[in-house]
């Protein structure tokens, strides 16, 4: 079994930045990807940005400049540092791993960009 913990967002305004970031815990050895997805009011749940175990990044089109995934693999952290934020990026963010055997979801920290 993972745990994740993420933390990281807040209340900005547009053109602001927040940096989330989430822990796995647990069952760590056989993380394969982790990632972050975003859930908007009225609409579908959608993927922000993955890495996987060996470095390989990909981002939507839709942050693509504005945003960047790392990860900390000693801490079995993945970070989302977001920039240049829009109204339009406001959503519950949600970490996602994917194990060899199932995907993860983190319970979502809200990220509101607002004036």
């Amino acid at each position: 079994q993972v745990q994740l913990v993420e933390s990281g967002g807040g209340l900005v305004e547009p053109g602001g930045s927040l940096r989330l970031s989430c822990t796995a815990s647990g069952r760590t050895g056989n993380i394969m990807v982790m990632g972050w997805y975003r859930r908007a009011p009225e609409k579908e749940r959608e993927r922000v940005a993955i890495i996987s175990r060996s470095g390989v990044i990909n981002y939507e089109d839709f942050v693509k400049g504005r945003f960047t995934i790392s990860k900390d693999s000693d801490t079995n952290t993945v970070y989302l540092q977001m920039n240049s934020l829009k109204p339009e990026d406001t959503a519950q963010y949600d970490c996602h791993v994917e194990t060899t055997e199932r995907i993860y979801w983190g319970k979502g920290t809200p990220v509101t960009v607002s004036s």
